[in-house]
């Protein structure tokens, strides 16, 4: 039997070139409004992509890493992406839903509750992107902590004593929040007016977490949400990234640019999976790429030309950026499930030209029918997952 390409789309703005807000198709008077995001997350819905994710920072975008910028001719703003998937939960009814929400500085506790409630009000279809910040100025918005500037060759290198403390904590972040999630066993909610009893208060469990950023007593204010735990995703380039998806996530999105890079990207998520002991179903790989499509690859080869040259220079990415046709496109993403990926997570380069040309011409050339079950897990083939805590009541 033929395995399912999963395919999401990464929505950012109005697209991932720098310049996309200028292009014919973009609506630039509308990025901060709820029928913007509702319109994108329809189309995608309609032409059968998993899921989308949602993009976030704690700090306005800037062409500079880890830094910010005073270029005034790149979008900058943002609506927040958790309350973004919020508002299309209701009007969408198969999607997957996967906002970025920082790990640094915010609270895992509230992570927790957002990421709960909006599983209930999507039905079981949300999902997390787990992202840490490691830029000083952002860390100056909270005035908790102070972090040095980024040491971008040790980044580079792997060897960033910072970047090593970040992910620790996003591990950290991670774990709580999922104890946070089995907080309320499922049938914790008896509701017998008789006895007067709402809650069985037996059934409710503390995190009882401790450490070296926070100490998180519990048990969440939401109860256990339709999926049990919704799916956590995580971007990962190299080994540190690569341990906090092995250790603490469902799905890792890695960024190859050709087949070789593709293949030992592959070898090395299996290698951290090995390194931290994971247990249990593999990561589930996906392939990001950046999409530019067009009729022929000499227009799709204009059009990126055109956009690069309003930018003032040519577009850059940490993944491959796929200039050409919807058919070549397809073949790219056939060649990459081949090498063992699940699928791919496509980044529009135009919105919405981009998101159009997708669900047109590169959609259907994949089997879209609905993968059975109702929830984000169900649809990619993830099972819902036993509440830890009854688990250890049930082995005692």
């Amino acid at each position: 039997m033929t395995r399912r390409t999963t395919i999401a789309v990464a929505l950012d703005g109005a697209g991932w070139h720098p310049a996309a807000w200028r292009d014919p198709s973009a609506r630039p008077t509308e990025l901060f409004s709820t029928g913007y995001w509702i319109d994108l997350a329809r189309t995608a819905e309609r032409a059968g992509v998993d899921f989308l994710t949602i993009e976030d920072a704690l700090g306005l975008q800037s062409a500079a890493f880890g830094a910010a910028d005073d270029r005034t001719d790149e979008v900058r703003g943002r609506l927040d992406a958790l309350l973004i998937a919020s508002f299309i939960a209701p009007t969408t009814t198969r999607i997957g839903l996967v906002p970025t929400v920082t790990t640094t500085h915010t609270e895992p506790f509230h992570v927790a509750t957002g990421l709960q409630t909006l599983d209930f009000a999507s039905r079981g279809r949300a999902g997390w992107r787990v992202q840490v910040s490691g830029a000083a100025h952002e860390a100056r918005h909270f005035g908790r902590r102070t972090l040095a500037p980024l040491d971008l060759e040790a980044v580079r290198r792997g060897d960033s004593a910072l970047l090593r403390e970040l992910f620790d904590e996003a591990r950290d972040a991670v774990e709580v929040v999922r104890r946070l999630w089995d907080g309320w066993e499922d049938d914790a909610i008896i509701r017998d007016a008789a006895t007067a009893r709402f809650v069985d208060r037996d059934k409710l469990h503390y995190a009882d977490f401790e450490g070296a950023q926070f100490s998180v007593k519990g048990p969440s204010i939401t109860p256990r949400s339709p999926q049990g735990q919704p799916l956590v995703t995580a971007l990962a380039h190299q080994t540190i990234p690569y341990e906090l998806a092995a250790t603490s996530a469902d799905l890792v999105f890695v960024t190859p640019h050709d087949d070789s890079q593709a293949r030992s990207i592959l070898d090395e998520v299996r290698n951290a999976e090995l390194r931290v002991g994971r247990t249990g179903r593999p990561l589930s790989v996906l392939a990001d790429v950046v999409v530019l499509l067009e009729a022929t690859p000499e227009l799709a080869t204009a059009a990126l030309e055109r956009l690069d040259a309003e930018h003032g220079a040519p577009a850059t990415s940490d993944a491959l950026i796929f200039a050409g046709t919807p058919e070549a496109l397809v073949e790219r993403i056939g060649a990459w499930t081949d090498a063992g990926y699940d699928g791919v997570r496509l980044r529009p380069a135009r919105l919405t030209r981009d998101l159009e040309q997708l669900a047109e011409w590169v959609l259907p050339a994949f089997d879209r029918a609905d993968a059975p079950g109702a929830t984000l897990r169900e649809r990619l083939g993830f099972e819902r997952p036993a509440n830890r805590y009854a688990v250890e009541e049930t082995a005692a």
